[in-house]
């Protein structure tokens, strides 16, 4: 396909008719625009009517130019994925990349060739609905995984047929809203900016991603479907993006709500002139009769051959010219064996254990093989295990977690109780799981957040459990009987009124289609959980945001200092002591509760022989000197077991403040009982360098601490870079 010699014989109104993606319900409609000369629509939803939508493109239209048919495949298509922050919690871009290569599978196969999706936004604020979408706090864990998430949407060549385009989302600092509010302000320095919230986008675009999204937020008073800075200047400019900007749902026309356009068509024309090449809403660029919303003259000739020129690229690389069909007979409406048993495995990595105290002598959890216990809880029979971002065509979730329970013990005699559901409290509920729970030798409450809070539009205020299902924990673990608490969630929660008074947490997430069968198996112990935390778990909500590199102080909270007088004891940390003109709140002890990278196992580990090689680098090395940090990790307890190793980087002195410490390589490895391994990473000069602005980024040099940690063990070592 020549696309020179394409652009070259299209009219203005054709040209507009490429850059535009609209949804109507309504099939005939969506059939006039097509044969109009639209160029993107959302999937139909089914491979013969793409097949009949692309028919109408090619053959009743003038030029023949196939259609993107886009579709949101966020974690799945049928075959239903843990949500991406659950698949941030295993520590395994494997996992990213399995939803990716089989929500691919499934899409393509129905006619689906592009997805928005992954979303790269670094999130910070666990009232922010949507960081259930994104991979967490941590922008090194945050790219590794986009990354991975793009590889297997793309393949090898999205000409392939079982490859999708993908869209990194959402351009950019989406997740840092104000009060996590969704669609609210953002205001970020220029460092902040390249540190944190560009870089995901960077790896993405390095990784080959096809397109990127607009966001919905304003960034330093520019809305960002306006933002020609970012969009052009950095993106295409700076990076050398040659894929295409999509605008986000009716982003475009927002910026009239913005208050930076007067209309719909000057909104357009400040977009398009921005960088954003196909514009995602209601309005059409073009209507069905062919008339232009806008005149040759109210927009940059230039400009416009520029987006299409790229929306025809991506039809080229996607092998649309000349494959515009899909194979009908290769359709699947629902997930099959295979993909369930693949799901199923990224689901038990994702699980992470929160808590389990030794009670009488032994940790609560994996559960004992036989007696009575109790079940109760709103999870204990619910089938929302699916998460936000579902299409109604996904398979659904058939048995919930009594029945994955009573098949996976089958030797306990389980008792299973309401308790509570999500919203309405329910004292008679409340009262009769007490009951039953003085019967039991055990009491395992599944509790959490409805898929439908969290997502897009879902911000919440207060992070606690919703409805009376604290209240049911608080009430059963009165009763004395050990209690074990499954949370099943879309976000970090504020867990304080609950957490010390019960034995044993796993934290699950939304795991999709196989989430009971693998919760069961975490229960039991068949399935040792891995995961580790993806995003701090604050104790109030007052402390948000609070992330694990955060940037250093003047007056760091200190654990050790003085004594407080009574008035102000309730205040203390731990020990009624902390240095008071410091960095913290009076009124709750110092740090989260769960840290970035928190997660126990059914056995334990220790880290030991640390060694860099070379401990000194050269700043000449200009980012290509590198070093090797080795350590070793040794289950040392009786069962086999999953450790999660982070690196970390520390600077000692540098000439702007830096984050108490970085996060510059990860690896999860499984360990046989008494079993050990050597893990080696690689660390770059470039690992060293930071933003001094936001234009330069440079290496200084001076003494780095490397510390390498899983949580449990810690150790350390100096590197120098000269």
């Amino acid at each position: 396909m020549d696309i020179e010699d394409l652009l070259s014989r299209m009219s203005w109104e054709q040209k507009l008719g490429q850059l535009q993606i609209v949804w109507r319900k309504d099939p005939a409609e969506q059939r006039a625009l097509v044969k109009g000369g639209l160029g993107a629509v959302f999937w139909p939803p089914s491979a013969a009517a793409t097949n009949e939508l692309q028919r109408i493109a090619v053959e009743e239209t003038e030029l023949g130019i196939p259609l993107l048919i886009a579709l949101d495949v966020v974690h799945g298509q049928f075959t239903i994925f843990p949500t991406p922050l659950a698949q941030a919690a295993s520590f395994d871009p494997e996992v990213a990349r399995s939803d990716a290569r089989a929500s691919a599978e499934e899409a393509r196969a129905a006619g689906v060739n592009w997805t928005f999706s992954p979303m790269v936004d670094v999130t910070r604020d666990p009232r922010w609905g949507r960081v259930v979408e994104g991979f967490g706090e941590d922008v090194f864990l945050a790219s590794g995984l986009a990354a991975a998430k793009v590889a297997g949407y793309q393949g090898s060549g999205l000409a392939e047929e079982t490859t999708v385009a993908s869209c990194l989302k959402h351009f950019v600092a989406y997740g840092a809203a104000e009060a996590g509010r969704d669609y609210n302000t953002t205001d970020i320095s220029e460092r902040r900016l390249r540190e944190t919230y560009l870089e995901t986008f960077r790896v993405g675009v390095e990784q080959g991603a096809a397109s990127v999204m607009a966001a919905f937020n304003s960034l330093n008073g520019r809305p960002m479907h306006a933002n020609r800075r970012l969009l052009t200047g950095v993106l295409k400019e700076e990076w050398g993006f040659d894929g295409l900007v999509v605008g986000d749902a009716d982003g475009v026309a927002q910026l009239v709500d913005h208050g930076v356009a007067a209309d719909e068509r000057e909104a357009i024309r400040l977009a398009i002139e921005a960088g954003v090449d196909v514009v995602m809403g209601g309005t059409l660029l073009v209507d069905a009769e062919g008339t232009p919303l806008l005149s040759p003259g109210e927009l940059s000739q230039e400009r416009v051959d520029d987006a299409v020129r790229r929306v025809l690229r991506l039809k080229e690389r996607l092998g649309l010219f000349d494959r515009p069909f899909v194979d009908e007979s290769r359709e699947a409406t629902a997930a099959t064996a295979e993909r369930r048993a693949t799901a199923r495995g990224a689901a038990e990595r994702c699980i992470v254990l929160l808590k389990n105290d030794p009670g009488r002598g032994r940790e609560r959890l994996p559960l004992p093989p036989r007696g009575r216990i109790l079940l109760a809880g709103p999870y204990a029979r619910s089938l929302d295990h699916l998460g936000a971002w579902v299409q109604r065509f996904a398979t659904p979730v058939a048995a919930g977690l009594a029945d994955a329970l009573a098949a996976e013990l089958p030797g306990v005699d389980w008792d299973v109780a309401e308790g509570a559901d999500f919203f309405d409290p329910s004292e008679e509920a409340v009262a009769e799981a007490v009951e039953r729970a003085r019967e039991a030798d055990l009491v395992v409450l599944a509790v959490g957040e409805p898929s439908r809070i969290s997502g897009e539009a879902s911000s919440r205020s207060d992070i606690a459990l919703p409805g009376a299902q604290s209240r049911l924990i608080q009430a059963v673990a009165a009763t004395g009987v050990p209690v074990v608490v499954v949370l099943v969630t879309g976000r970090p929660l504020v867990v304080e009124d609950w957490i010390d008074r019960v034995d044993s947490v796993l934290c699950t997430w939304h795991l999709g289609l196989e989430a009971p069968a693998a919760i069961a198996a975490a229960l039991s112990g068949r399935v040792n959980p891995g995961g580790r935390v993806p995003m701090t778990f604050p104790r109030a909500v007052g402390q948000i945001p609070i992330y694990h590199d955060h940037e250093r102080t003047g007056r760091p909270p200190q654990l050790d200092g003085m004594v407080l007088p009574d008035e102000q004891a309730e205040f203390a940390g731990p020990n009624n002591t902390f240095d008071y003109y410091t960095s913290k709140f009076i009124d709750l002890p110092l740090g989260p509760r769960f840290d970035f990278g928190h997660g126990l196992s059914y056995t334990t580990f220790e880290l030991s022989d640390l060694t860099v090689s070379p401990d000194r680098l050269r700043e000449q090395d200009d980012g290509a000197g590198t070093a090797e940090v080795s350590v070793t990790v040794r289950n040392t307890g009786t069962v086999d077991g999953d450790d999660v190793v982070l690196l970390f980087v520390t600077d000692a002195v540098a000439s702007v403040a830096q984050p108490v410490r970085r996060l510059r390589g990860y690896r999860r490895v499984a360990l046989p009982a008494g079993g050990s391994a050597r893990l080696s990473f690689t660390l770059a000069v470039d690992d060293l360098c930071f933003w001094a602005d936001g234009t330069h980024r440079i290496t200084e040099p001076g003494e780095f601490s490397i510390t390498v940690s899983d949580g449990a063990s810690t150790v350390s070592h100096p590197l120098f870079l000269a």
